[in-house]
């Protein structure tokens, strides 16, 4: 399997020998390659895209377990129980609660401020299913807690995850509309997905 990625000094990091060897393993077996320059941001909040199958969260576990990366993502706080608490903890999950007076994003938001080093995972699609736009959580996200935006392609035809760009906030213009209209162009001119039907 090719790695040509050079890992940043500011990125989060997670795990050692065993889970570095149980994403290589899978990634070799079945034959995925991981290309580009992660970058020296302390914060930032990580979008792969097209979603469109239940595979692609299993490739980007791999994928930040073989490089030794700790990329978060948010969970409902219902699944955030035994016996399955610790396994999503250790996958990066962040239990996020509906019940609570302020909404997801505002909690979102809340907790990235409180972090020192974080990188947060995120679909803009939310669903591995067909959609007309991306949803415009991602970037609310990204204003509220201003911190760049990571592209992450996932690139079927040739197995290859792309840590393509760094999307610093200030060159994006127009409303979230807008903007979640432009990086969703941006993503489906240069990547296909698992099931390109559902893109």
């Amino acid at each position: 399997m090719k790695r040509r990625t050079i890992q940043s000094k500011a990125m989060p990091r997670q795990g050692g020998f065993i889970s570095h060897f149980i994403g290589w393993v899978f990634l070799k077996l079945f034959g995925w390659s991981i290309v580009g320059t992660l970058p020296d941001e302390k914060k930032l909040l990580v979008i792969i895209a097209p979603h469109t199958s239940n595979w692609d969260y299993i490739i980007a576990m791999a994928a930040k377990f073989y490089m030794g990366l700790r990329v978060r993502y948010l969970m409902k706080s219902e699944i955030n129980k035994w016996p399955f608490r610790s396994l999503l903890k250790w996958t990066g999950g962040v239990p996020v609660y509906r019940s609570e007076k302020t909404d997801i994003l505002e909690q979102t938001i809340d907790w990235i401020n409180g972090q020192e080093n974080v990188w947060l995972g995120m679909s803009p699609e939310g669903t591995r299913s067909k959609i007309d736009k991306w949803k415009t959580g991602f970037l609310r996200i990204a204003h509220g807690a201003n911190i760049p935006i990571l592209v992450v392609g996932i690139d079927a035809p040739d197995k290859t995850l792309v840590i393509d760009k760094l999307v610093q906030l200030d060159v994006l213009t127009g409303d979230l509309t807008a903007q979640a209209k432009t990086l969703r162009a941006y993503c489906d001119a240069r990547f296909t997905g698992i099931k390109p039907e559902n893109q």
